[in-house]
């Protein structure tokens, strides 16, 4: 190898090197970072924190430091978690805890828990402990009728909880309920005998309702039947009453004018004589009178 060929590769290596060592320098030296959506810049000079930096453009000094902290909602979940009702059933249940870190604690956040924001395993913690804590105050059949108010109560003391930490929840899902095997098959039988009563009385309400139903008909049967009867013998009275009259009517006419019963004799008489076959009885019994053979006085 000649003396221009050892010259020309020592020059090709000297500018690698200067080109890496400028590379080198303008990394060390860039003022420029970017902070994305969601999250916070921590700024670090030589360890200790020095600023917060919003999201977007963040200019730094050579000797600082940038850490992305994020603060968009994150994801605890929580499987089986224990405890035991104010009755001493064991219960657990499986949540899912949605919380973010609160955009003013995430100076005490990074220096106490967690350089990126997440708290997962805090939260796990707490939540264990919550729901130890709540479910304690309920027996067995209250937490399962009042699911609801279980579900807030949790909610308030994991969002008191995860405040000393600098988080905030933003909602829990909460599993159903899980008790032991024999405690469900009591409440699957309770259940099964409660169904049974419910089914009993909605059988007794039907035939009493049927039976009010025929006492109905039968009194409204009965009351048309007094009141044909009440009918009837309101008309019954009624003739009678008018028979009455009228008897008295004639009596008081026959007492008026006696001669009315002689013509009312004359035309029976009349009667008889016109419906007469000319012939005379064949046997005259002693005593009997013989027609038209009356001699008047």
């Amino acid at each position: 190898m000649n003396a221009a060929t050892t010259s020309i590769s020592f020059k090709r290596i000297t500018y690698i090197v200067i080109a890496v060592v400028v590379l080198l320098a303008m990394k060390m030296l860039w003022p420029f970072y970017s902070v994305p959506t969601g999250s916070r810049g921590v700024v670090t000079q030589f360890g200790r924190i020095v600023g917060i930096e919003n999201e977007g453009l963040a200019v730094l000094l050579p000797w600082q430091q940038l850490a992305i902290f994020s603060i968009r909602a994150e994801q605890a979940n929580i499987d089986n978690a224990g405890g035991s009702t104010s009755d001493t059933q064991p219960v657990s249940v499986s949540l899912t805890v949605r919380y973010s870190i609160m955009t003013d604690k995430v100076v005490e956040v990074y220096e106490k828990y967690s350089h990126n924001g997440d708290l997962s395993s805090y939260v796990q913690t707490a939540t264990q402990e919550v729901f130890k804590a709540v479910t304690a105050r309920y027996s067995a059949p209250d937490l399962i009728a009042q699911r609801a108010v279980v579900s807030a109560d949790i909610n308030a003391a994991l969002q008191t909880k995860l405040a000393l930490y600098g988080a905030q929840v933003i909602n829990i899902d909460m599993r159903n309920f899980e008790f032991s095997e024999s405690y469900m098959h009591a409440i699957n039988d309770k259940v099964t005998q409660e169904q049974l009563r419910l089914a009993a009385e909605n059988r007794l309400k039907t035939v009493e309702s049927e039976q009010k139903q025929k006492v109905a008909v039968a009194e409204a049967e009965a009351s048309a039947v007094r009141a044909r009867a009440d009918g009837d013998a309101y008309a019954s009275l009624k003739v009678a009453t008018a028979q009455a009259e009228a008897l008295k009517i004639q009596n008081a006419a026959l007492a008026q004018n006696k001669d009315v019963l002689e013509l009312r004799r004359i035309e029976v008489e009349r009667v008889k004589a016109e419906r007469w076959n000319g012939q005379l009885p064949q046997n005259v019994y002693a005593g009997a009178p013989i027609p038209f053979f009356n001699v008047g006085h």
